[in-house]
């Protein structure tokens, strides 16, 4: 089963792909199911695929022991002539994202680690932030902090914060019990959150360069025999 946690050590791959058509949309996601089904590589750990709500795109969370497993991968020759140009041919933008998991919280009523399972029905937001990478450690430890308020929002799950590899970005993905839950504490204005949480959005949003998001469903998920 597909964990985020701190403490694990995997490395996390977000294969992310938006498209344009609903047929593309389609394509993008028996394609990368038929990858999950298919994977049998050294150092896979697991995969989990999702389908974009918000926006048309799909995303996969790839589990790795290690990058040097990740990055033999990469270089084989039915990545780079098979896999790369079909996802290119359907895809108007393609994030490749290696990232850490450093900080999760969970709500009260549900065990840690986070878990991401066809078995469950979260709204999922998933949220990419850029920075300059002499910002990216303060980002990170800016959107590391426990968030008590955050705990008696209503449909609140969990929020997970994974550094990106590359020293420029974080990635935030979030789990809620539906979107409407998620789209009143989103849009909710500034002056009714806690002020600790307006000064830590605030701080956040001047480090950040810039900011990619959407919402999915997990579709698809399948781990390695042995882990």
């Amino acid at each position: 089963m597909p964990f985020l946690s701190p403490e694990d050590g995997y490395l996390r791959v977000f294969n992310i792909f938006d498209t344009d058509t609903d047929e593309n949309q389609r394509g993008l996601l028996e394609a990368m199911c038929s990858i999950i089904d298919n994977a049998d590589y050294p150092g896979w750990v697991c995969s989990t695929a999702h389908n974009g709500l918000e926006r048309r795109g799909v995303a996969n969370i790839v589990q790795w022991k290690s990058r040097e497993q990740l990055e033999a991968r990469y270089a084989g020759e039915a990545f780079r002539h098979k896999t790369v140009p079909e996802f290119d041919s359907m895809a108007t933008r393609v994030q490749l994202l290696q990232a850490e998991v450093v900080f999760s919280q969970l709500h009260p009523e549900l065990k840690a680690p986070v878990e991401i399972s066809t078995d469950r029905d979260d709204y999922t937001v998933l949220m990419i932030l850029e920075s300059e990478p002499e910002n990216q450690k303060e980002l990170v430890d800016t959107m590391s902090q426990p968030d008590e308020w955050l705990l008696d929002v209503p449909g609140y799950r969990s929020h997970t914060i994974m550094r990106g590899l590359n020293g420029s970005f974080l990635v935030n993905y979030a789990q809620w019990d539906s979107r409407e839950h998620y789209d009143a504490f989103h849009t909710l204005p500034e002056e009714e959150r806690p002020q600790y949480v307006q000064r830590t959005r605030a701080r956040a949003r001047s480090l950040a360069t810039s900011r990619w998001a959407n919402t999915f469903a997990v579709a698809h998920s399948r781990s390695a025999d042995t882990v």
